[in-house]
């Protein structure tokens, strides 16, 4: 079992030159089960800022689909297959996965992954200001999993979702007083 990290050559070696086909591929989504779909929605809009860029409708196989994302609403063509095409060709979308009737499930949760077993760990988000994101978090009564000031690494914030989904808020500036 590996008790350290790759070494930067050790990594740099690991790494290998991707097909010359992959040049256009983008980071295009991550998907996350939500229970409610309007507390969910008002979480990634209302607070983080985010805009539905559409709402995909699988009632047949028992879902809905709904793609958030920072784009200005006025970019969003109306035209159904121009909207879906353009939905689908924009950087860093957040899928959010509604399964019809999650939300009358009163049992339900879901596993944000940073608990045993681990799994997936957190979304982040890029914000100007870190000290100003946090008091806007704070006045709105956003859950804070670390405020900006505690544990190890300082300079950078983890709040949660309606689901419990981690999102690290971080600075660019911040990160290199950290990293650099």
């Amino acid at each position: 079992m590996c008790s350290r990290g790759l070494s930067d050559e050790e990594a740099a070696a690991a790494c290998k030159e991707g097909h010359p086909m992959t040049k256009d591929y983008v980071m295009q989504q991550t998907s996350l089960r939500v229970k409610d779909p309007a507390r969910s929605l008002d979480f990634y809009t209302g607070i983080l800022g985010m805009t539905l860029l559409q709402k995909i409708d699988f009632s047949a196989l028992g879902f809905c689909m709904y793609l958030v994302g920072y784009e200005e609403k006025a970019n969003i063509p109306e035209n159904l297959m121009e909207r879906t095409a353009w939905t689908f060709c924009r950087h860093g979308v957040i899928e959010l996965v509604h399964n019809l009737g999650a939300e009358m499930d009163t049992g339900l949760s879901y596993h944000s992954g940073n608990t045993k077993p681990l799994g997936f760990g957190h979304i982040g988000i890029s914000v100007p200001n870190l000290a100003e994101a946090c008091t806007y978090f704070q006045e709105r009564g956003v859950t804070f999993v670390k405020q900006a000031g505690e544990g190890k690494i300082k300079n950078l914030a983890f709040i949660q979702d309606p689901d419990g989904y981690w999102i690290e808020i971080l600075s660019p500036e911040k990160m290199c007083e950290i990293l650099c």
